[in-house]
Protein backbone atom coordinates (compact mmCIF):
# COMPACT_ATOMS: atom_id res chain seq x y z
CA UNK A 1 0.00 0.00 0.00
CA UNK A 2 1.50 3.29 -1.15
CA UNK A 3 3.04 5.53 1.54
CA UNK A 4 2.42 2.83 4.16
CA UNK A 5 4.33 -0.38 3.41
CA UNK A 6 7.77 1.15 2.95
CA UNK A 7 11.06 0.39 4.71
CA UNK A 8 9.91 1.24 8.28
CA UNK A 9 6.97 -1.15 7.99
CA UNK A 10 9.11 -3.84 6.34
CA UNK A 11 11.56 -3.70 9.26
CA UNK A 12 8.78 -3.93 11.83
CA UNK A 13 6.95 -6.81 10.18
CA UNK A 14 10.22 -8.70 9.68
CA UNK A 15 10.70 -8.70 13.45
CA UNK A 16 7.28 -10.36 13.83
CA UNK A 17 7.72 -12.95 11.11
CA UNK A 18 8.70 -11.84 7.62
CA UNK A 19 6.95 -13.04 4.46
CA UNK A 20 8.90 -15.19 2.02
CA UNK A 21 8.95 -12.32 -0.51
CA UNK A 22 8.59 -8.55 -0.29
CA UNK A 23 7.20 -6.26 -3.00
CA UNK A 24 8.04 -2.57 -2.82
CA UNK A 25 5.52 0.22 -3.02
CA UNK A 26 5.24 1.16 -6.68
CA UNK A 27 7.75 3.35 -8.45
CA UNK A 28 5.71 5.85 -10.46
CA UNK A 29 7.01 5.79 -14.04
CA UNK A 30 6.61 8.69 -16.48
CA UNK A 31 8.75 10.86 -18.75
CA UNK A 32 10.33 12.82 -15.90
CA UNK A 33 10.40 10.11 -13.25
CA UNK A 34 13.48 8.98 -11.40
CA UNK A 35 13.82 6.24 -8.82
CA UNK A 36 12.21 7.34 -5.57
CA UNK A 37 14.85 7.30 -2.83
CA UNK A 38 12.39 6.37 -0.08
CA UNK A 39 11.09 3.36 -2.01
CA UNK A 40 14.59 2.45 -3.13
CA UNK A 41 15.65 2.23 0.52
CA UNK A 42 13.24 -0.69 0.99
CA UNK A 43 15.55 -2.57 -1.39
CA UNK A 44 18.97 -1.27 -0.38
CA UNK A 45 18.40 -1.13 3.40
CA UNK A 46 16.05 -4.07 3.93
CA UNK A 47 17.50 -6.08 6.83
CA UNK A 48 15.25 -9.13 6.53
CA UNK A 49 17.38 -11.09 4.09
CA UNK A 50 14.23 -11.87 2.09
CA UNK A 51 13.97 -11.30 -1.69
CA UNK A 52 12.54 -7.91 -2.65
CA UNK A 53 10.71 -7.32 -5.95
CA UNK A 54 10.67 -3.78 -7.33
CA UNK A 55 7.16 -2.75 -8.36
CA UNK A 56 6.51 -0.28 -11.20
CA UNK A 57 3.37 1.50 -12.36
CA UNK A 58 3.16 3.30 -15.69
CA UNK A 59 2.22 2.85 -19.34
CA UNK A 60 4.90 4.41 -21.57
CA UNK A 61 7.14 1.71 -23.07
CA UNK A 62 10.36 3.71 -23.14
CA UNK A 63 9.92 4.99 -19.60
CA UNK A 64 9.09 1.56 -18.21
CA UNK A 65 12.09 -0.03 -19.93
CA UNK A 66 14.37 2.77 -18.71
CA UNK A 67 13.13 2.35 -15.14
CA UNK A 68 13.40 -1.44 -15.27
CA UNK A 69 17.03 -1.14 -16.40
CA UNK A 70 17.77 1.33 -13.61
CA UNK A 71 16.19 -0.98 -11.02
CA UNK A 72 18.28 -3.92 -12.18
CA UNK A 73 21.40 -2.08 -11.01
CA UNK A 74 20.27 -2.89 -7.48
CA UNK A 75 19.90 -6.20 -5.63
CA UNK A 76 16.30 -6.91 -6.56
CA UNK A 77 14.64 -10.30 -6.87
CA UNK A 78 12.80 -9.16 -9.97
CA UNK A 79 10.68 -6.45 -11.58
CA UNK A 80 6.93 -6.34 -10.90
CA UNK A 81 4.36 -4.54 -13.09
CA UNK A 82 1.27 -3.20 -11.36
CA UNK A 83 -1.89 -3.92 -13.38
CA UNK A 84 -4.24 -3.85 -10.42
CA UNK A 85 -4.27 -0.55 -8.53
CA UNK A 86 -7.97 0.41 -8.18
CA UNK A 87 -7.49 4.02 -7.06
CA UNK A 88 -9.49 6.29 -9.42
CA UNK A 89 -6.69 8.85 -9.54
CA UNK A 90 -4.47 6.04 -10.85
CA UNK A 91 -6.68 4.17 -13.32
CA UNK A 92 -7.93 7.43 -14.85
CA UNK A 93 -4.36 7.96 -16.07
CA UNK A 94 -4.60 4.56 -17.77
CA UNK A 95 -2.02 2.97 -15.48
CA UNK A 96 -2.37 0.27 -12.85
CA UNK A 97 -5.80 -1.33 -13.15
CA UNK A 98 -6.70 1.06 -15.95
CA UNK A 99 -4.50 -0.89 -18.37
CA UNK A 100 -6.74 -3.96 -18.05
CA UNK A 101 -9.10 -2.23 -20.50
CA UNK A 102 -6.39 -2.48 -23.20
CA UNK A 103 -4.99 -6.00 -23.57
CA UNK A 104 -3.02 -5.05 -26.67
CA UNK A 105 -1.25 -2.33 -24.73
CA UNK A 106 -0.51 -4.80 -21.93
CA UNK A 107 0.99 -7.13 -24.53
CA UNK A 108 3.25 -4.37 -25.88
CA UNK A 109 4.43 -3.46 -22.39
CA UNK A 110 5.16 -7.03 -21.35
CA UNK A 111 6.98 -7.73 -24.60
CA UNK A 112 9.24 -4.72 -24.05
CA UNK A 113 9.83 -5.59 -20.40
CA UNK A 114 10.50 -9.25 -21.12
CA UNK A 115 13.20 -8.19 -23.56
CA UNK A 116 14.82 -5.80 -21.07
CA UNK A 117 14.44 -7.61 -17.72
CA UNK A 118 17.12 -10.26 -17.30
CA UNK A 119 15.73 -11.74 -14.09
CA UNK A 120 12.18 -12.58 -13.02
CA UNK A 121 9.35 -10.46 -14.41
CA UNK A 122 6.16 -10.56 -12.35
CA UNK A 123 2.70 -9.03 -12.60
CA UNK A 124 0.11 -7.99 -10.03
CA UNK A 125 -3.40 -7.74 -11.51
CA UNK A 126 -7.14 -7.97 -11.00
CA UNK A 127 -9.31 -10.18 -13.18
CA UNK A 128 -10.72 -7.23 -15.09
CA UNK A 129 -11.53 -3.54 -15.04
CA UNK A 130 -15.32 -3.71 -14.70
CA UNK A 131 -15.93 -7.34 -15.70
CA UNK A 132 -14.05 -10.38 -16.98
CA UNK A 133 -14.37 -9.69 -20.73
CA UNK A 134 -10.57 -9.56 -21.26
CA UNK A 135 -9.49 -12.07 -18.62
CA UNK A 136 -8.79 -15.02 -20.94
CA UNK A 137 -6.93 -12.79 -23.39
CA UNK A 138 -4.82 -11.38 -20.57
CA UNK A 139 -3.91 -14.89 -19.40
CA UNK A 140 -2.83 -15.76 -22.92
CA UNK A 141 -0.63 -12.65 -23.03
CA UNK A 142 0.94 -13.41 -19.65
CA UNK A 143 1.75 -16.93 -20.80
CA UNK A 144 3.07 -15.80 -24.19
CA UNK A 145 5.39 -13.23 -22.62
CA UNK A 146 6.75 -15.81 -20.17
CA UNK A 147 5.90 -13.90 -17.01
CA UNK A 148 7.51 -15.64 -14.03
CA UNK A 149 4.87 -15.01 -11.35
CA UNK A 150 1.34 -13.57 -11.40
CA UNK A 151 -0.58 -12.33 -8.35
CA UNK A 152 -4.33 -12.20 -9.00
CA UNK A 153 -6.58 -10.07 -6.83
CA UNK A 154 -10.02 -11.69 -6.89
CA UNK A 155 -11.96 -8.51 -7.71
CA UNK A 156 -12.34 -6.11 -10.62
CA UNK A 157 -10.76 -2.67 -10.50
CA UNK A 158 -14.15 -1.01 -10.09
CA UNK A 159 -14.90 -3.53 -7.33
CA UNK A 160 -12.35 -1.75 -5.15
CA UNK A 161 -11.88 -3.45 -1.79
CA UNK A 162 -15.47 -3.80 -0.60
CA UNK A 163 -17.07 -5.97 -3.28
CA UNK A 164 -17.19 -9.74 -2.75
CA UNK A 165 -14.06 -11.47 -4.10
CA UNK A 166 -14.53 -14.18 -6.71
CA UNK A 167 -11.74 -16.69 -6.25
CA UNK A 168 -12.77 -18.73 -9.28
CA UNK A 169 -10.65 -16.38 -11.39
CA UNK A 170 -7.59 -17.17 -9.30
CA UNK A 171 -8.26 -20.87 -9.84
CA UNK A 172 -8.59 -20.32 -13.60
CA UNK A 173 -5.28 -18.45 -13.71
CA UNK A 174 -3.54 -21.13 -11.63
CA UNK A 175 -4.78 -23.86 -13.96
CA UNK A 176 -3.98 -21.98 -17.19
CA UNK A 177 -0.61 -20.36 -16.55
CA UNK A 178 2.65 -22.25 -16.49
CA UNK A 179 4.12 -19.89 -13.90
CA UNK A 180 3.19 -19.77 -10.19
CA UNK A 181 0.04 -17.83 -9.32
CA UNK A 182 -0.45 -16.07 -6.00
CA UNK A 183 -3.89 -15.47 -4.51
CA UNK A 184 -4.69 -11.94 -3.35
CA UNK A 185 -7.78 -10.36 -1.83
CA UNK A 186 -9.36 -10.72 1.63
CA UNK A 187 -6.87 -13.22 3.03
CA UNK A 188 -7.45 -12.15 6.63
CA UNK A 189 -6.14 -15.10 8.67
CA UNK A 190 -3.82 -18.09 8.50
CA UNK A 191 -6.92 -20.28 8.11
CA UNK A 192 -8.05 -18.19 5.15
CA UNK A 193 -4.65 -18.66 3.53
CA UNK A 194 -4.84 -22.45 3.83
CA UNK A 195 -8.49 -22.73 2.77
CA UNK A 196 -8.23 -20.39 -0.21
CA UNK A 197 -4.97 -21.86 -1.48
CA UNK A 198 -6.56 -25.29 -1.52
CA UNK A 199 -9.70 -23.93 -3.18
CA UNK A 200 -7.85 -22.02 -5.92
CA UNK A 201 -4.77 -24.25 -6.34
CA UNK A 202 -2.64 -21.11 -5.99
CA UNK A 203 1.07 -21.47 -5.28
CA UNK A 204 1.01 -18.84 -2.56
CA UNK A 205 -0.77 -15.82 -1.14
CA UNK A 206 -0.04 -12.11 -1.42
CA UNK A 207 -1.19 -10.17 1.65
CA UNK A 208 -1.20 -6.40 2.00
CA UNK A 209 -3.83 -4.68 4.11
CA UNK A 210 -4.37 -7.62 6.44
CA UNK A 211 -0.65 -7.58 7.24
CA UNK A 212 -0.88 -3.93 8.26
CA UNK A 213 -3.69 -4.88 10.63
CA UNK A 214 -1.97 -8.05 11.85
CA UNK A 215 1.82 -8.04 11.29
CA UNK A 216 2.05 -11.54 12.80
CA UNK A 217 0.01 -13.11 9.96
CA UNK A 218 2.99 -14.54 8.06
CA UNK A 219 4.34 -16.08 11.27
CA UNK A 220 0.90 -17.56 11.93
CA UNK A 221 0.68 -19.01 8.42
CA UNK A 222 4.13 -20.53 8.80
CA UNK A 223 3.41 -21.89 12.28
CA UNK A 224 0.18 -23.50 11.10
CA UNK A 225 1.68 -25.03 7.95
CA UNK A 226 4.58 -26.49 9.97
CA UNK A 227 2.29 -27.88 12.71
CA UNK A 228 3.63 -25.56 15.39
CA UNK A 229 1.58 -23.76 18.01
CA UNK A 230 0.15 -20.64 16.39
CA UNK A 231 1.00 -17.33 18.05
CA UNK A 232 -2.05 -15.22 18.96
CA UNK A 233 -1.27 -11.58 19.83
CA UNK A 234 -2.87 -9.75 22.72
CA UNK A 235 -3.69 -6.06 23.02
CA UNK A 236 -0.39 -5.37 24.79
CA UNK A 237 1.40 -6.79 21.72
CA UNK A 238 -0.62 -4.41 19.56
CA UNK A 239 0.33 -1.50 21.82
CA UNK A 240 4.03 -2.33 21.33
CA UNK A 241 3.52 -2.64 17.56
CA UNK A 242 1.88 0.79 17.35
CA UNK A 243 4.58 2.41 19.48
CA UNK A 244 7.25 0.91 17.26
CA UNK A 245 5.47 2.30 14.20
CA UNK A 246 5.29 5.75 15.78
CA UNK A 247 8.99 5.73 16.67
CA UNK A 248 9.85 4.65 13.11
CA UNK A 249 7.78 7.41 11.50
CA UNK A 250 8.62 10.26 13.89
CA UNK A 251 11.83 12.27 13.89
CA UNK A 252 13.15 15.23 15.90
CA UNK A 253 12.33 17.57 13.01
CA UNK A 254 8.99 16.02 11.96
CA UNK A 255 5.72 17.80 12.62
CA UNK A 256 3.83 16.00 15.38
CA UNK A 257 0.45 16.40 13.71
CA UNK A 258 1.77 15.10 10.39
CA UNK A 259 3.22 12.05 12.15
CA UNK A 260 -0.17 11.38 13.78
CA UNK A 261 -1.80 11.74 10.36
CA UNK A 262 0.58 9.16 8.90
CA UNK A 263 -0.06 6.86 11.85
CA UNK A 264 -3.79 6.93 11.15
CA UNK A 265 -3.18 5.21 7.80
CA UNK A 266 -1.98 2.20 9.81
CA UNK A 267 -4.41 2.57 12.71
CA UNK A 268 -7.43 2.48 10.41
CA UNK A 269 -6.55 -1.16 9.74
CA UNK A 270 -5.25 -2.10 13.19
CA UNK A 271 -8.37 -0.68 14.83
CA UNK A 272 -10.61 -3.11 12.96
CA UNK A 273 -9.61 -5.84 15.43
CA UNK A 274 -9.32 -3.90 18.71
CA UNK A 275 -12.96 -3.72 19.88
CA UNK A 276 -16.24 -4.77 18.24
CA UNK A 277 -17.97 -1.43 18.87
CA UNK A 278 -15.32 0.52 16.95
CA UNK A 279 -14.57 2.75 19.93
CA UNK A 280 -10.83 2.74 19.27
CA UNK A 281 -11.35 3.72 15.62
CA UNK A 282 -13.74 6.53 16.52
CA UNK A 283 -11.50 7.96 19.25
CA UNK A 284 -8.31 7.56 17.22
CA UNK A 285 -9.75 9.43 14.26
CA UNK A 286 -10.50 12.42 16.48
CA UNK A 287 -6.90 12.80 17.71
CA UNK A 288 -4.59 15.48 16.38
CA UNK A 289 -1.48 15.21 18.56
CA UNK A 290 0.67 12.35 19.79
CA UNK A 291 -0.37 12.96 23.40
CA UNK A 292 -4.03 12.59 22.39
CA UNK A 293 -3.22 9.45 20.42
CA UNK A 294 -1.25 7.88 23.27
CA UNK A 295 -4.15 8.56 25.64
CA UNK A 296 -6.49 6.66 23.31
CA UNK A 297 -4.01 3.78 23.12
CA UNK A 298 -3.77 3.60 26.90
CA UNK A 299 -7.56 3.55 27.24
CA UNK A 300 -8.21 0.80 24.69
CA UNK A 301 -5.02 -1.30 24.74
CA UNK A 302 -3.69 -1.12 28.30
CA UNK A 303 -6.81 -1.51 30.48
CA UNK A 304 -7.11 -5.20 29.51
CA UNK A 305 -3.69 -5.89 27.98
CA UNK A 306 -4.13 -9.69 27.89
CA UNK A 307 -7.32 -9.45 25.86
CA UNK A 308 -6.90 -11.28 22.53
CA UNK A 309 -6.51 -9.22 19.37
CA UNK A 310 -9.22 -10.43 16.99
CA UNK A 311 -7.97 -12.59 14.13
CA UNK A 312 -10.48 -11.05 11.72
CA UNK A 313 -11.84 -7.50 11.51
CA UNK A 314 -14.96 -7.04 13.58
CA UNK A 315 -18.15 -7.01 11.50
CA UNK A 316 -19.43 -3.62 10.45
CA UNK A 317 -16.16 -1.72 10.94
CA UNK A 318 -14.56 -0.03 7.93
CA UNK A 319 -11.04 1.24 7.41
CA UNK A 320 -10.72 4.58 5.66
CA UNK A 321 -6.98 5.26 5.33
CA UNK A 322 -7.50 7.48 2.29
CA UNK A 323 -9.41 9.98 4.43
CA UNK A 324 -6.46 10.62 6.74
CA UNK A 325 -3.72 13.20 6.31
Amino acid sequence: MQDVTGLPFMKIIARRGAPDLFFTEFFRVHANSRLDDAILSSITENPSGKPVFAQMIGENLDDLVRTAKDLQKYSIAGVDLNLGCPAPRVYRKNVGGGLLREPLRVDEILKALRESVEGPLTVKMRFGFEDDRHFRTLLEILDKRKVDLVSVHARTVLGGYRSSPDYEYVRQAANYLRCPVFLNGDVQTYADAKRLRERTEASGVMIGRAAIRNPWIFRQIRDHSENREVFFPQLNDVFDYIMELFEALASPISDDRKTVGRMKKFLNFIGLSVDPQGGFLHAMRRTRTSSELFAVMERFLKVNPQQPFALKPYSGLIARPGCES
